[in-house]
């Protein structure tokens, strides 16, 4: 018997998604444009982890960063129309996980 394949798209989408904090930052900035100070303090992520998760969200076309020039340099993050077409995905997954997922303080 023939083993079914998953579509190769559909697994670099999921890989994308599921690289630790990718999909947090991602849900962060569905709020509009925000400093890299005010995502890292929004969801406790440490600023080297931060910085490559940018980088690599960047590179895949889903976040862009905007240089400010005055004094001094502002740089802003900011979800791209491929970044922004995720929000249905994440608001489904935000659904389920209220009806779903239990709070640590529940499962013991």
């Amino acid at each position: 018997m023939k083993q079914p394949t998953i579509c190769p798209k559909f697994e670099k989408a999921i890989s994308l998604l599921s690289q630790r904090w990718s999909a947090l930052v991602i849900y962060q900035l569905l709020s509009g444009s925000q400093r890299f100070t005010e995502i890292q303090s929004a969801i406790g992520i440490s600023g080297k982890v931060l910085s490559d998760r940018l980088k690599d969200l960047e590179h895949q076309g889903v976040v862009k960063r905007e240089v400010i020039p005055e004094t001094p340099v502002i740089i802003e993050y900011s979800l791209t129309e491929k970044g922004r077409s995720l929000e249905p995905v994440l608001r489904e997954i935000e659904s389920w996980s209220q009806l779903w997922v239990k709070p640590e303080s529940e499962l013991s």
